[in-house]
């Protein structure tokens, strides 16, 4: 008898991502959401799991299920959840269920406040180019996988991007903390998401916890050169085997980056920027320890891609180039600019940072930014000026000046204005470097780049 999993906020990219996955094994898969956009959307309606209509049906949950899977994306009262729980039915969030399906695999973790989505795609690319047998759930849509999970019977293990956001509605426990990992690797602290770790003590906590929670035997690789980190990692662990990674040497040639070798031999890569060559050693201690040899790893990191929105050239012409980066954090902000300052030392760059998220738009967080854009010869701030209608505590142009601390700063609230100036300044510069989680105000980053270059 087929086994039939409703998904309560299907539209969620994980959640829309595992449906798909464990519809190609064979379950029989429900949904229900509120609303879904693409490209969930056409996914889900390409493979026959598209809702037929938005909103929440308790019907549609029965005796008659396997399991309910909920997503972070529904509420307490959800009239389906509240049904669920009341049949008693078994009800998981995705990572406790990615854990009940993985108890007999090998259980890698990639965690940390930044990179593990390119570290976490770096290591899936080589064990795709070696052609390993191998699960996964990986954070963004990556170049040359149909999904963002693969769950299968057969593979013996499995790579999961862990982020420290509470796992469901019913479960406040970091998603990490449920995969109870054989090998995590941590690739660095920087405080984020203010709205459920009000200090960074409570942070550095989750991090803490996932390092307490392995099991016996298990291996934790960590940043060396990220101080909380080397922190965690230096504490007494009885059974436990920590390694500590630095950014992989390289060399900067004609613009590209070339990793240099233990060997002496060069490898030249797609990436760059100090944050990358982390992510690269990190990646690297990995698959070492899942039988990946150096000589493999380098045959296989050449054709490894960007992940979308992480320093993802979105254009180049006539000398000028626009990068686009999902770098929203102060940590992340910095690493970014100085990146991109540092592959091109001789030209403009003009770097923009969007505020939209919880945290950046909180007074109390926003001295965090301090110094962040220090590295660009223009630095620009945007913010949408409805934004201070959602939050209480809502931040100025004034308060934006003062924390970002950079002279001659430009802060903008309205996203004609910031494309304007932008376009402005195309004499004089040549390197355009875009920064969001979000859509700057919905400007169309084409359009944009077609007037930019």
């Amino acid at each position: 008898m087929s086994q039939v999993i409703h998904f309560i906020s299907i539209g969620g990219s994980a959640m829309h991502n595992l449906a798909l996955t464990l519809q190609q094994q064979g379950y029989t898969i429900s949904g229900s959401d509120d609303e879904i956009y693409d490209p969930s959307r056409s996914r889900l309606q390409k493979h026959g799991l598209l809702p037929a209509e938005m909103g929440w049906f308790p019907e549609k949950i029965h005796s008659g299920l396997t399991a309910v899977i909920v997503g972070m994306n529904a509420h307490k009262e959800n009239p389906e959840l509240v049904k669920a729980l009341e049949l008693g039915l078994p009800i998981y969030s995705y990572p406790e269920f990615m854990y009940q399906q993985s108890q007999q695999k090998q259980r890698i973790v990639i965690a940390g406040s930044h990179g593990k989505t390119t570290i976490t795609a770096m290591i899936l690319h080589v064990l795709k180019f070696h052609n390993r047998n191998f699960d996964y759930l990986v954070g963004e849509q990556i170049d040359g996988f149909e999904t963002m999970a693969k769950l299968t019977p057969d593979a013996p293990v499995i790579i999961l991007e862990g982020d420290e956001y509470p796992s469901s509605p019913i479960d406040a426990q970091p998603k990490f903390l449920h995969y109870q990992p054989h090998i995590a690797l941590i690739s660095g602290i920087a405080w984020d998401h203010v709205n459920i770790y009000p200090t960074w003590d409570e942070y550095v906590d989750a991090f803490e916890l996932l390092a307490e929670a392995m099991p016996k035997a298990g291996i934790l690789i960590f940043d060396e050169s990220d101080d909380m980190l080397d922190v965690i990692g230096q504490k007494e662990r009885a059974d436990i085997t920590k390694i500590p990674y630095l950014p992989h040497p390289a060399t900067t040639v004609e613009g590209k980056t070339i990793l240099v070798t233990k060997k002496g031999a060069r490898v030249p890569v797609q990436v760059f920027g100090q944050h990358n060559l982390k992510n690269i050693a990190g990646a690297m201690t990995v698959c070492d320890r899942i039988g990946i040899t150096e000589e493999q790893f380098y045959e296989a990191l050449p054709t490894f891609k960007p992940v979308a929105m992480r320093l993802e050239k979105v254009a180049e012409k006539g000398g000028r180039v626009l990068y686009r980066d999902f770098a929203h954090s102060p940590a992340k902000v910095e690493a970014t600019t100085e990146a991109v300052k540092h592959q091109y030392t001789s030209r403009k760059v003009v770097a923009v940072v969007e505020l939209s998220t919880f945290s950046s738009l909180n007074k109390a967080f926003l001295d965090q930014y301090e110094g962040t854009l220090d590295a660009a010869d223009v630095g620009v701030v945007y913010f949408d000026e409805n934004a201070s209608d959602r939050n209480p505590e809502a931040i100025s142009t004034t308060d934006v000046l003062n924390a970002f601390n950079k002279p001659g700063l430009h802060v903008f609230n309205k996203p004609e204005e910031l494309q304007n100036f932008l376009i402005d300044q195309r004499e004089a510069a040549t390197v355009f470097l875009l920064m969001s989680s979000s859509q700057f105000g919905g400007l169309a980053m084409d359009a944009l780049a077609d007037k930019l270059l």
